[in-house]
């Protein structure tokens, strides 16, 4: 789809139509036999009441006026049938809609997470992840809600009411005029409010979307909101957003309700009308009553699908906007889509090469000015630098994460621009500063590196990884839940999962980030054990937090303010007197020969 396309689907989007076509377009082929026959129960519905205000007359002249006995049985038995017939029918209608909707949810379920799954790491972090969610969560069954509405209406409610006012045409066209020369002046009110309700429901979507945001996310950082006492300043941040809420849920509800007294001044001026001109009829001119109870039966029958059709664009344009929130994430076109022309990555000795490289992060400072170094395939080569020198950023090109805004990325020649992105990704192991843990089993979590890993596998990765000790002390060893963010597992039981998870993965490349700059020493000692044996044959990319890490790197590669000043071994870097790898080093107190732990900040 080109930009004019999206362009013109965006502007269609924005109506009620526009989002009602492309539902249909979407979903109407795939259920047709199922709205077919939610359709054709509809019609019973509605040809059933018709029939049952067309039949009054016949009850009010046959059984009390001309008082004949064997007309009543067949009427009573008749109005028995049609009531019957209309429960089954909305029975089946019910079923049937409700079958096609929780379809539909789950089919547009299933498309987001698809979707998600394609767009970039940057559109997740200019998204706050759970007000994210929760918007899903809240604007899903929104499309749903605009076909069975649609349905239903047009099936129902529309066949109802014309069935009812042709019966009430047939008994007497004048009072059918009267009550209908009324109606416009109450359309007009409804539209006016159906346009005002279209933007607070919007807002209501997005302070709710807040709300369930804000708990999400105290719940996840529960610990630290205990740890710094934060209960109070959270619940005056959160209950300010509630208020918000609650206010936009009362205009709302003003809103949609103003079609209450709308409709129901227009029934009453209608039928009391309607009753005082029939009495008159009767009292002076002696006309039978049974066309007049026909006609107020159909009058006041007609009443319930005419309040649901007035209400319908009100109720169409809360559920619109719903979908319209869920199509735009649908139509959010991810960044780093697969050129047409992409090939398969084809690794050999897996050396990455960085040329002149440029980055920075959406219209921000420039992070990566114009970087160029080459790791050596089956190496190890490390980063380092002060905070906010572009190393994490580094790490995150090469899977690209993200993607340079000029200079060129190679892998054995390749410039990973023009591969697919599933062929590097499978060709390349991470390992995070922040292990996350899915929910599922110990071996679950491993077996993601790589899932056709047998069990076998998957403890030899463990053990590499020491962690096959801790895993057989769990409850249940590796079939352990590991419960949400692995909350169950210190951080170097974490960390030394997700270096498993790496190993099982047996990829040629590895990008280390600070894996173990947030565990204390013991735990640092297994997670540089296991480590050494990530490493060992590997090309590997790792940003040294503690010198331990690095002092054996065959490649230091030195970075400051976005740009490399200087590339050695340990030994050569350590004893250049102006470097800055030296300073570092000689302000943590070591010569230039030491291979202590030591900070590189």
């Amino acid at each position: 789809m080109n930009a004019k396309d999206r362009k013109e689907r965006a502007v269609d989007s924005e109506t009620i139509s526009g989002i009602l076509r492309r539902i249909v377009a979407e979903n109407g082929r795939d259920h047709v036999r199922g709205y077919a026959f939610a359709i054709l129960c509809l019609v019973v519905v509605a040809a059933t009441t018709g029939f049952t205000a067309w039949i009054m007359e016949a009850v009010v002249n046959e059984a009390f006026a001309n008082r004949r006995a064997d007309i009543v049985l067949l009427i009573c038995g008749a109005i028995f049938a049609a009531f019957l017939l209309r429960g089954l029918a909305t029975y089946g209608q019910a079923v049937a809609l409700s079958k096609i909707g929780n379809n539909i949810v789950a089919r547009y379920q299933r498309r987001l997470y698809a979707h998600l799954m394609a767009l970039s790491v940057g559109y997740f972090h200019e998204h706050r992840s759970a007000q994210f969610a929760a918007k899903i969560s809240q604007n899903v069954s929104g499309i749903r809600d605009v076909l069975n509405m649609t349905v239903t209406s047009i099936a129902r409610d529309l066949l109802t009411l014309i069935g009812l006012i042709a019966v009430m045409f047939s008994k007497d066209w004048l009072l059918s005029l009267i009550v209908f020369l009324a109606a416009p002046p109450l359309l007009f009110g409804l539209r006016y409010v159906s346009k005002r309700l279209r933007a607070a429901t919007r807002e209501s979507v997005e302070v709710n979307s807040r709300v369930l945001g804000a708990m999400q996310e105290t719940i996840q950082g529960i610990t630290i909101v205990k740890a710094f006492t934060m209960e109070n300043q959270l619940r005056g941040k959160v209950e300010s957003i509630i208020d918000r809420a609650e206010n936009r849920a009362n205009r709302i509800a003003r809103l949609s309700e103003r079609t209450a007294p709308m409709t129901e001044t227009f029934a009453g001026l209608a039928i009391s009308s309607v009753l005082a001109y029939a009495a008159f009829r009767t009292i002076y001119h002696n006309v039978p009553p049974g066309a007049f109870f026909a006609f107020v039966a159909a009058l006041l029958m007609a009443y319930d699908p005419a309040r649901r059709l007035a209400r319908l664009q009100v109720s169409l344009e809360r559920a619109a906007v719903n979908a319209r929130m869920i199509y735009e994430v649908l139509d959010t076109v991810p960044h780093q889509r697969d050129r047409p022309d992409a090939t398969e990555l084809k690794l050999g000795a897996a050396t990455v090469e960085l040329n002149d490289v440029r980055f920075a992060y959406g219209n921000g400072d420039e992070i990566l000015k114009g970087v160029s170094f080459r790791a050596e395939g089956g190496k190890t080569t490390a980063l380092v630098g002060p905070s906010g020198a572009g190393k994490s950023t580094i790490i995150s090109l090469i899977p690209r994460f993200y993607d340079p805004q000029s200079g060129q990325i190679l892998i054995d020649g390749q410039d990973i621009a023009s591969v697919t992105k599933r062929s590097l990704r499978n060709g390349i192991a991470y390992v995070s500063q922040q292990p996350y843990l899915f929910e599922g089993s110990i071996r679950d979590n491993i077996r993601y590196g790589r899932p056709d890993a047998t069990d076998a596998e998957i403890e030899e990765a463990a053990r590499l990884a020491y962690a096959h000790e801790f895993i057989l002390a769990q409850p249940q060893g590796y079939d352990t839940p590991v419960g949400e963010h692995g909350v169950t597992l210190s951080g170097g039981q974490r960390q030394r999962l997700s270096i498993a998870r790496a190993l099982v993965r047996n990829a040629p490349i590895l990008l280390l980030d600070e894996a173990t700059s947030a565990l204390d020493t013991e735990s640092e000692a297994a997670v540089q054990k296991a480590l050494d044996h990530a490493m060992s044959g590997r090309t590997v990319i790792v940003i040294a937090h503690r010198l331990s890490t690095i002092v054996n790197a065959d490649k230091i590669v030195v970075m400051s303010d976005g740009r490399v000043v200087e590339e050695g071994t340990h030994g050569e870097l350590a004893r250049r007197p102006d470097g800055l790898y030296a300073r570092l080093h000689n302000l943590q107190g070591q010569g230039p020969d030491a291979t202590a732990e030591a900070e590189i900040l």
